[in-house]
């Protein structure tokens, strides 16, 4: 079978230890720019419970397989989830989360992927309450990019930039 070919019917990642944050996902061949890699399953449910889900697990918000919809329902990836839920956070990613119309989600390739690279995108957590030191420090980011700003939340809506 030609290289070309069999590069093709590779799986496109594998699971495996992370240097940025426990478990992550590692493209097994080379992903091209645009190219689906995973669907992001898990049981879909409203925010009341993945509120009690997380109190419940005694963890805080921060460390969970939450995924929001633009329905306000939630993806809870850690029940009946796959392997998707452990794509790492990155401020400068080459992934992206992409919501299909039916409430689906996607991650797609931003660029081409080399074999053997972790597999990230960008979590923009929202926090509605206050950035202080102790929220930055429970949300940190140790993507390690150059760009790195040093936490996964997104930034405050309003605030300005200096």
């Amino acid at each position: 079978m030609p290289a070309a070919l069999r590069n093709k019917t590779l799986p496109v990642y594998i699971v495996k230890p992370s240097k940025v944050h426990g478990t992550g996902v590692f493209a097994r061949r080379r992903i091209e720019p645009g190219e689906c890699i995973i669907e992001y399953k898990g049981e879909h449910i409203a925010w009341d419970e993945a509120l009690r889900r997380s109190e419940a697990k005694g963890g805080p918000l921060n460390h969970t397989f939450f995924f929001t919809l633009s329905s306000g329902l939630v993806i809870d990836g850690g029940s009946q989830g796959n392997d998707a839920r452990f794509i790492n956070h990155c401020c400068e990613p080459n992934c992206e989360a992409m919501e299909h119309e039916d409430g689906r989600v996607f991650i797609y390739s931003l660029q081409e992927i080399a074999r053997g690279e972790e597999l990230h995108y960008n979590y923009a957590l929202i926090y509605d309450g206050r950035h202080t030191a102790a929220v930055k420090r429970a949300f940190a980011c140790h993507c390690g990019a150059p760009g790195c700003t040093g936490v996964m939340l997104a930034p405050k809506r309003g605030s300005r930039r200096k």
